[in-house]
């Protein structure tokens, strides 16, 4: 991978360093229509601390696993993961386990991954099937969970087979995206999406498929790693090989409802806190480091007299994209064509919106374990109109010693990872050695993660965050 030169720039003073405005006035400076749906929505939340035991309580992880997990929309698989009849893919949330099955009718459903006999987990891993059988005794169940047969049958007169077909949860789709509930009064999905159907309508979801998939586990709460990617203050500390097109504390922070919330961090803007950073040395580390630029061949290109890198790299974007997704994007901002902007959908779904390059976070507890989660990292592409759906990108889980640097399907963004990755053991850590308990949030920057615990709080039916 290449790599930029070491450059050193004068670092400003940090009370002078940021502008939650600058995105909307780089929006002005657009040359075509901007879509609504990127103007401000700034959040207003109290200031109060919040305790570090949300973190570190094995109790409070448990009262997530029976007042959360069990009553909200979960992100579980991709369509393209389970493209025909009998392909499941097992969703395994804290002590619950659900087996999530395309039938022979085409329909996706959610079968709870227990047998009606004893107990026992009809599936322990993924793949394909053609029926449900339970490895114990042979109890089976066809691909749309109705009962066929039992073993000795004349020893279950007092079993109706009529009412034994296998329990389901909720489970529905929205570009691509297959979520579970286990709550069968729970809203429909598409509302408990609020915005985020409306402000992704123009980018061909429905044609996206999964180019990558990435999973490894992560010594920390499952908050804590999700919170690793709710702001983007930490940039100059914890990243700052991007910060010469990356305007981190300049990023604009939105909340459209309880389940809502969303980042935009410019790009090819060189962060507030250098000083001295020329357009030709933004543009070139950009196309090389952020992972979801069109080139990577930074020292390849030449910056045109009187363009900035902004401007550049957002035009070679928009010819790129617009030929592998075959949709006209001549009235693309240059914002959805290289910016962040980064959607969380409580309590653990992020993904960026864009016309390409879409990259989806899921972090999910590592059963009973409040120390551990697992972090799922997919890339979304597009395919042509008119053409079936490629096959999903196969799954690598890494190993607990293995980073994300190692897994060039994801190219730039694994060294940004495993920058990140490097922080989550010792936030644990510093919590549990605190002598207060207590955590410090900034108003604006980190409103994302407020938010979040403001929601948190309404499901696990406690007080808490302001």
């Amino acid at each position: 991978m290449n790599k930029p030169v070491e450059i050193k720039f004068t670092v400003n003073p940090p009370e002078t360093a940021g502008d939650p405005l600058v995105f909307q006035r780089l929006l002005k400076e657009e040359t075509v229509a901007v879509p609504d749906y990127l103007k401000s929505v700034p959040p207003k939340f109290g200031d109060e601390d919040l305790d570090a035991s949300r973190y570190t309580s094995r109790d409070f992880h448990r009262l997530e696993a029976r007042r959360l997990w069990t009553r909200t929309w979960q992100f579980a698989v991709r369509e393209e993961e389970i493209p025909k009849p009998g392909d499941h893919v097992l969703y395994d949330i804290v002590d619950k386990s659900v087996i999530v099955m395309r039938g022979d009718d085409g329909v996706i459903r959610g079968f709870y991954n227990s047998c009606l006999h004893r107990g026992r987990a009809l599936r322990t891993q993924n793949g394909c099937a053609g029926q449900l059988k339970c490895p114990f005794h042979g109890f089976t169940w066809d691909l749309r969970g109705r009962f066929k047969s039992k073993p000795c049958e004349w020893d279950f007169q007092h079993v109706d087979n009529d009412k034994m077909e296998l329990p389901q949860v909720r489970c529905e789709s929205w570009a691509g995206f297959v979520f579970v509930n286990f709550d069968m009064d729970a809203q429909p999905l598409i509302d408990f999406l609020g915005v985020v159907p409306d402000h992704f309508r123009n980018y061909a979801m429905e044609r996206s498929c999964s180019i990558a998939h990435v999973q490894r586990r992560l010594a920390c709460n499952w908050k804590v790693g999700q919170e690793a990617f709710f702001e983007a203050m930490h940039t100059k500390a914890t990243h700052p090989g991007i910060m010469t097109f990356t305007a981190d504390v300049d990023s604009q922070y939105d909340v459209f409802d309880d389940h809502i919330a969303r980042a935009i961090t410019p790009m090819g803007v060189p962060s507030a806190n250098l000083s001295g950073v020329d357009q030709a040395t933004a543009m070139r580390d950009m196309l090389i480091l952020s992972g979801r630029m069109s080139s990577t061949d930074g020292d390849g290109h030449v910056l045109p007299e009187g363009m900035t890198a902004r401007q550049y790299v957002g035009e070679l974007n928009r010819e790129l994209f617009s030929a592998i997704s075959g949709q006209d994007l001549s009235q693309a901002t240059l914002a959805e064509l290289e910016d962040a902007i980064l959607y969380s959908v409580f309590p653990n779904f992020q993904v960026w919106s864009g016309y390409f390059g879409n990259i989806v976070y899921r972090f999910i507890p590592d059963g009973d374990d409040h120390e551990h989660c697992l972090f799922d990292v997919y890339v979304l592409g597009r395919y042509q109109p008119g053409t079936d759906c490629p096959p999903a990108a196969p799954l690598r889980r890494l190993g607990d010693d293995e980073s994300f640097d190692q897994a060039p399907e994801i190219g730039a963004l694994g060294d940004v990872f495993e920058e990140d990755m490097r922080n989550l053991p010792h936030m644990m850590k510093g919590m549990k050695a605190s002598k207060s308990g207590k955590l410090k949030l900034a108003s604006y920057q980190e409103s994302r993660i407020r938010h979040h615990h403001l929601t948190l709080d309404k499901y696990l039916g406690i007080g808490g965050a302001k």
